[in-house]
């Protein structure tokens, strides 16, 4: 006998992707993620394709999952799909160093974070 499944921690309207270990600072990727918070998924998309920032590809395919989970899932209309979330957290930070003078030594410190988006479809009474 097995465990019962744990119920969905998500509304039904809702569909969510997570992206873990990326290699950025949590600072600098959630700067890339309050652009797209509260817009639509396609506009979302589209300005992560022409963002400047590095990091802006890898946040594009977290995106474009949960847009596909949305879809293919649960059966959300992806014309009507909002970013609801997009939260950043810290992951595991690489220590390095780097060698000074005197043989003296400074430490580096090379963050991971971890990217959960979570896509909503909107109700017919908020399209109008």
């Amino acid at each position: 006998m097995s465990k019962p499944s744990a119920p969905r921690r998500e509304a039904d309207n809702e569909a969510k992707a997570v992206l873990r270990t990326i290699r950025v600072s949590p600072r600098k990727l959630d700067l890339v993620a309050a652009t797209i918070r509260g817009k639509k998924a396609a506009s979302a998309v589209n300005e992560l394709t022409f963002s400047k920032k590095r990091i802006a590809q890898d946040v594009k395919k977290a995106l474009s999952s949960a847009i596909a989970n949305a879809e293919n899932n649960h059966n959300l209309d992806v014309d009507r799909l909002i970013v609801a979330e997009a939260s950043v957290g810290k992951s595991l930070a690489m220590k390095r160093f780097h060698t000074r003078g005197r043989g003296k030594a400074a430490s580096v410190v090379k963050p991971f974070s971890h990217l959960t988006i979570v896509v909503r479809e909107r109700a017919e009474a908020e399209d109008k």
